[in-house]
């Protein structure tokens, strides 16, 4: 695998911290960004002496201008929110912070850092989107429609790039046992028979990704199957997301405060 110099968002814990750790002994360099200084630090200490922790918030100007790593190769944008909930009972500051982290900021990180991929002989941007990017689901109408448009942005900008050194790659995992997905998240997909990767098993398959780039990774089945058949054949899953609506109302409300990596 190519030796990387690489920048790592969202990577105070989950699915960052477990990149972190994964992606480490390829780097020889590592910037850890995120907002929480403990658990950055931890993930620092986990990830060994490549990896440098930088406390910022993407959300401002001030914080994408200090993501700064000379030679920079690869960027991985994984900061994300999310708020498992009914439409109705979201704020608009929920609704502006879940499309703020997940749509805005990757887009105008990776504008700031586009310069500098593009000195590189070979580079890599994966964002790192979810299959509800492929599959709109109940109580998340707000994080799909953002995923949707990472998905968008990681399409067109790979069209816009695809005569240059720097790849886009589309990282779509599951349902994984982080703080995002909460108890009634967990309790839902417990109920529902739906499995939950460990961040360790995503991070190995975003290595994967690397290790053979391809346009887009999908994580696990059934949920790979319903995706595709959405983008063919909405209908079928509409009907079969019907059929679960009651189960999943039942347990929204109880997450209604979201959370974010």
């Amino acid at each position: 695998m190519t030796r990387f110099r690489a920048v790592l968002t969202g990577a105070s814990g989950g699915i960052g911290r477990a990149i972190a750790v994964a992606l480490a002994p390829h780097c020889d360099a590592l910037l850890l960004v995120g907002r929480d200084a403990a658990r950055l630090a931890d993930t620092a200490a986990a990830a060994g002496p490549v990896a440098r922790a930088l406390v910022a918030d993407l959300a401002t100007r001030e914080g994408r201008d200090a993501v700064a790593l000379p030679c920079v190769n690869l960027l991985i944008n994984n900061a994300g929110a999310g708020d498992f909930a009914w439409l109705a009972e979201q704020s608009d500051a929920t609704l502006a912070r879940i499309v703020e982290t997940n749509v805005l900021v990757p887009m105008q990180l990776t504008r700031r850092l586009l310069p500098l991929l593009e000195r590189q002989p070979e580079a890599w941007i994966v964002n790192v989107g979810s299959i509800f990017g492929y599959l709109a689901y109940p109580g998340h109408a707000a994080y799909s429609a953002s995923k949707f448009a990472l998905r968008g942005f990681s399409e067109a900008l790979r069209r816009e790039l695809a005569d240059g050194p720097v790849r886009v790659l589309h990282f779509a995992p599951r349902a994984t046992r982080t703080a995002m997905n909460g108890a009634a998240a967990r309790a839902l997909n417990a109920e529902l028979g739906v499995a939950m990767d460990d961040p360790a098993r995503v991070a190995q398959e975003l290595l994967r990704l690397l290790r053979r780039p391809a346009r887009e990774r999908l994580l696990g089945m059934p949920e790979k199957l319903l995706a595709r058949i959405n983008q063919l054949l909405p209908g079928v899953v509409d009907l079969v997301l019907r059929r679960q609506l009651s189960t999943i109302r039942r347990h929204a409300p109880a997450a209604s405060k979201g959370g974010s990596a």
